[in-house]
Formats: C-alpha cells, structure tokens, sequence
C-alpha cells in the first residue's frame, strides 16, 4: 500500500515566473498533502488559479516575520517551499521553519544549466551542503554507481518562455496590484521599471541577435587567444549575495586591471554577458572605459549572451564570480577563476592564482575530480527539466515530487546507498 502524505503541509511563498509552482501543489495536493500559497502581489497571484489555497498578504513588509510565524504554526505547516532562498521574505520565513523542525524545500536554476534546475534542502548556492562536501567524500558516496553522464549543453534552454513570463509577472504588478499597496519588490528598480527592461528586451531581440552574432564572428575568426569573463546579473542573489564585490563595475575594473598587469600582449580578454541582461547597468560602457583605462581597448569584446559553447570551445582560461555557466567551463577542462563563494569552489579543479599570473599560465583543472564532482550533482540536486516550458516542467514533475515527499534528502540518501531513480537524459522527450 502506497504511503500516505495526509500529514503533509506545504506552504508556498515566491516561485520562479510562470505556473510551475501552480502544477507542484496540484501534484502534492493529489498525494494526499495539503497546500497553501502566500502570495505577495498581484503576478503572485495570476500563477495560483485556486483561490481556495491561495493567503494573499497585504500588510507592511515590516510585519511578515510575526505573520509568517504565526501561519506556520495555524497550517500546521511540515514543508516550506520557495525559489531563493535570499530575498528578505524568504530568508525570514527560512529562519522561522527551521526554529520549528520544518522542511525547506529550495528551488534555484540549474548548477548544471540550461537541461537542469536545482532542488535542495535546507539552502542553494552559498547555504547549500555542497559548500562543505570535500571531492573525496563525494566519491565515496559514488561508489558502486555508474553513469553515463551527458555532454555540457550548448543552448540555454527556453529564453523566449523566460522572458515572456517574467514581462506577464510585472505587467500583473504594475496594472493590477491595488490590493497589495504595501508591496515592495526584492530588487531595487521600481516595477514598472523592471516591466520596461522585459519589454525592452523583447522588442530589441532580433537587434541584439545580429550584434551577438558579429561580435562571437569577429572573436572566431581573429586567430588570436582569449580568456572569457562570464558575466552574470549586476542583481543577482549569487552575485550579490554571494560574492565580494559592491558592485560590477568594481568587479570589471579588477578583472581589466589583472589581464592587463599579467596576460601576453598578443591575448584578449572576451566579456560574455548574462544571456537576461537587459541593460540596468551600462556594462558596456564600464568595459570600454576601463579598457582605455588600462590601455587595452583593442584586445577587450563585449559579446551580449548568446550560445555559451562558441565562446568556449576556443577559450583559453574562463573567470566568473560565481556563475553556473563556470561548469561548462570545467566540463571542457579550462582553467577556471572564480571569486565569493559558488558550490564548483573545490581546489581540486579551480585556481587559486593571482589573477595577472593565472592570465600569464593558467592552471589546469583536475578533470577527473569534476568528473566525479558533476556526477554527485546529477545524483543528487540536479533535476532534469525547466520552469518556464510546458515540456520542462512536465520533465521535471515526473521526478522532483517523489523527492520532496522522500523522508530522506537526496544527499543522504546517496550516502546511504540509496540514490534517487534518473531519467537518462537522451531518453527525455
């Protein structure tokens, strides 16, 4: 007899745009547990269609950390659920579960993008376990198994789903949010701001299409070497909240000022931007202007996102703060540079060079130890599917449910011996 969930209570709180968390509950709700969604504005709400389930808060900001404590103890709550675990209201609803024994259950996008979302327990990224896993335990726990792991995509995946979500998000927030006056966005740019920048973008896609596309022609045929920055969002928890610098520009003009103190003076230094930058902050700009700087204006590119294999299949070295994109860097065996605090952050297989030295002779990684290391996420955190396509979120239902319900965490139960079942990722249709 299957087991039953009626002790299950799963709450919530902010998920990625679009309807998956909508299609989670319905999933949960038909194993036998009970859902609730708080939703704090307006977009919130246009993604939850049962208006039974759904806790509208309307309050100030300043009372959510008593409001959340009490709804967890009136649900009954057994199970948090959200995607992030940094924006403020996340962070303070983590903090009441946990006091209570509950489970947080963290959505993130894939460490191993674009064929791969993250789910975890307990926190993503900088709070997730994998910080404190060594290569050699985790090679324990691989004992026994075998995988034939795929190749580092080449696309990222369903940009123009992502893109139309999050404009349907905002526009909701931005005409229709008269019951959640007090409503303030995690981020710092208004929302009728951050519904034009969506707007922005998609309306100058096929513009930005053509100057990617001379920009990675006039990178591949110059026959010169090149490292490759991996940009990432100026507002972006990993970057913000996980990192060391202020801000980005603080972090061009160390990248600049070490490829000009150590590179050779035939190499270039290639910037490739976050494939959702969408211009709140004049990188390019910054670029250009640091360059002249640093007198290396004829040996810096800009090229705006597009497909990351291009770039790095000709790429001599790859520096990042901490994005995820790194791991197609490592899964090709470059050299790789990272700062703050990511969950690749292993000695086995990412320098710890001064920058101008590792421009001059980067080393190498230990591919066999990044081998191991992204078989252990496939094991564990790294859910095939997406959040934004039909196809993906169905892709990924079939598999994530029966891991929240799992009284074990993936990381213990592959410890234990007892991994969770995969779908091969060449069968997926």
């Amino acid at each position: 007899m299957a087991p039953s969930h009626a002790h299950r209570a799963f709450l919530f709180l902010q998920g990625p745009h679009g309807p998956f968390f909508a299609r989670l509950a319905d999933m949960m709700a038909h194993a036998g547990a009970s859902v609730w969604r708080v939703g704090f504005n307006r977009g919130d709400q246009a993604f939850w269609p049962n208006k039974s389930t759904y806790l509208p808060f309307t309050d100030p900001s300043a009372d959510w950390p008593d409001h959340v404590a009490h709804l967890l103890d009136a649900k009954g709550i057994t199970d948090l659920v959200l995607y992030g675990d940094t924006r403020p209201i996340h962070a303070q609803a983590i903090e009441h579960a946990k006091a209570r024994g509950i489970t947080v259950h963290v959505f993130e996008e894939g460490y191993l993008r674009p064929y791969w979302v993250t789910y975890e327990r307990g926190g993503a990224n900088g709070h997730s376990r994998l910080m404190d896993t060594p290569v050699a335990r985790m090679r324990n726990a691989l004992k026994g198994l075998d995988l034939d792991l795929p190749d580092a995509p080449a696309k990222w995946g369903d940009m123009r789903q992502h893109v139309f979500y999050g404009a349907l998000y905002h526009w909701f927030v931005m005409t229709r949010n008269g019951r959640y006056a007090s409503f303030k966005p995690h981020r710092t740019l208004t929302v009728s701001q951050e519904f034009r920048l969506y707007l922005r973008r998609l309306a100058l896609m096929p513009f930005l299409w053509l100057d990617r596309v001379q920009a990675t022609y006039r990178i591949k045929t110059g026959g010169f070497p090149y490292h490759l920055a991996l940009l990432q969002l100026a507002h972006d928890a990993s970057f913000r909240d996980h990192g060391p610098f202020e801000s980005m520009a603080e972090f061009l003009e160390v990248l600049i000022a070490g490829f000009a103190d150590g590179a050779p003076a035939h190499h270039h230094l290639v910037f490739k931007a976050h494939p959702l930058e969408d211009g709140r902050t004049p990188i390019r700009a910054d670029i250009r202007r640091l360059a002249a700087q640093h007198g290396v204006s004829d040996r810096v590119h800009y090229v705006r996102g597009g497909k990351l294999a291009r770039l790095l299949n000709d790429a001599r070295s790859a520096v990042t703060v901490n994005s995820t994109a790194a791991q197609q860097a490592l899964w090709r065996g470059l050299p790789l540079k990272a700062f703050g605090q990511a969950v690749y952050l292993k000695p086995e297989f990412v320098s710890d060079q001064p920058l101008p030295a590792f421009f001059q002779n980067p080393t190498r990684p230990d591919s066999r130890a990044y081998r191991d290391y992204r078989h252990y996420l496939l094991e564990t955190s790294q859910i095939s599917g997406s959040y934004y396509s039909a196809r993906g979120r169905r892709q990924l239902l079939r598999q994530v449910v029966d891991m929240m319900l799992s009284p074990e965490d993936a990381y213990d139960a592959l410890d234990a011996g007892r991994p969770a079942p995969r779908q091969h990722l060449s069968l997926v249709k």
